[in-house]
């Protein structure tokens, strides 16, 4: 039997049901479809009422504290966020400014968003790059950018969008076999 890979899919919207949800569940979707995994969730939109007004690692509630550990232990981060004034949300940054900053070294990272519009289709290299740079995380070299016009409700209807997830799930179960 071949080795379950650990992922921790980070979903940064504040609100649920949502479309990036709806787009991890796809990326998710397409991984299982590649690799044997076991998918740990950390959203935020669970953990806001918690974290929001928290400043220091030690009064983080238990909820955050098991949403960390998901994190750094995974084999493989998904980390996806909305787009919100041309960056992720300020809760999903809160979140990983918790994140220790040796934990994530070497680790594979696929980088997700959505937004209304393609024009913010450059927050994933523009700002998600960067933050998990920072970490020397291993991003995944192809992100994934959802808009509107992907989605009907909360599910994903563009052909093209789940071109795009498997592209990156295929990089990120390379990345993981390495």
């Amino acid at each position: 039997m071949s080795h379950v890979h650990a992922v921790t899919a980070i979903v940064g919207s504040p609100s649920n049901p949502s479309k990036t949800k709806a787009l991890v569940e796809a990326i998710v979707r397409s991984l299982q479809a590649t690799l044997p995994i076991e998918v740990r969730w950390v959203e935020i939109a669970d953990l806001a009422p918690h974290i929001g007004a928290v400043t220091s690692f030690k009064a983080l509630p238990e909820a955050a504290s098991q949403a960390l550990r998901d994190i750094e232990s995974a084999d493989l981060l998904i980390a996806a966020s909305p787009v919100y004034k041309g960056s992720y949300t300020g809760l999903f940054k809160h979140l990983i400014d918790f994140v220790a900053p040796e934990a994530l070294v070497g680790k594979p990272v696929l980088l997700a968003a959505s937004g209304g519009s393609d024009r913010h289709a450059l927050v994933v290299d523009q700002q998600l790059r960067p933050l998990f740079s920072f970490f020397r995380a291993q991003t995944v070299p192809s992100a994934v950018y959802a808009s509107e016009a992907d989605f009907e409700a909360h599910t994903v209807r563009s052909d093209a969008l789940l071109t795009r997830i498997h592209e990156a799930t295929t990089q990120a179960a390379r990345l993981l076999a390495a």
